[in-house]
């Protein structure tokens, strides 16, 4: 196989442009809170964790590197979404438009809030995918619902515990704890119930492409500009 050129394959560029998306809306619709069964949460817990799915689907089809171009474009494109949100938010809106305050309840954010949120996920993505790449090399590529559960228990630990500790600082250990477990919880029984889809997805990109990427020779470091 030639070096890890992530241009050569079909699907990747189209993978990559709906993780970014599905990302970019679950901002979106964050502020909306639910109330399901007693149980209460963000309209993006319904969507966010399927952002993690895909980094498995990256690191275990195509590899590291492949998620680390995914990773930084998707956090890129939030900061992008959040500055020109708050921008538009301060330009001075028309007489006729009425608006303004719905504006604001969905693209009015807390400096903190995002800076947390993309720590957040900047952290999570990388140690999920890290862990899926690793595993895979223990486990000879066998076992792949070891990865995406293993990943997911690690990285979604790494994001929920930065998000809620930034947004909510402050407020009683307790209670920070509780929203913590809570998320957490939830994010991880949520990718675990969705592990057959991940099988079918990664099974047909790996027969379609013709790769199963394996990191030996890999450099985990984030900010790595080279393939490997």
């Amino acid at each position: 196989m030639p070096a890890h050129g992530v241009k050569q394959y079909r699907y990747l560029d189209l993978m990559i442009n709906i993780f970014v998306v599905v990302l970019i809306v679950s901002n979106l619709i964050a502020p909306k809170l639910v109330l399901v069964g007693g149980l209460k949460f963000s309209a993006a817990q319904l969507l966010f964790p399927i952002t993690y799915i895909f980094g498995d689907i990256f690191t275990e089809v195509y590899g590291y590197s492949a998620s680390r171009r995914a990773i930084w474009t998707g956090f890129l494109a939030s900061a992008t979404m959040a500055a020109f949100g708050m921008f538009a938010i301060w330009l001075p809106p028309a007489p006729e438009f009425k608006d303004q305050f719905a504006y604001e309840t969905i693209f009015g954010v807390v400096p903190r809030n995002v800076a947390g949120s993309l720590l957040a996920f900047w952290a999570g993505e990388f140690a999920n995918s890290m862990t899926v790449a690793k595993m895979k090399l223990w486990t000879d590529g066998k076992y792949l619902w070891t990865r995406t559960v293993g990943s997911t228990i690690v990285g979604q630990a790494v994001d929920t515990s930065i998000v809620i500790a930034i947004i909510f600082w402050g407020q009683p250990a307790s209670v920070v704890l509780r929203l913590i477990v809570d998320g957490y919880l939830f994010k991880v029984v949520y990718e675990v119930l969705a592990t057959p889809l991940t099988y079918l997805v990664v099974n047909f990109l790996k027969r379609q492409e013709g790769v199963n990427f394996f990191d030996r020779s890999t450099n985990f470091n984030p900010f790595a500009v080279s393939s490997e």
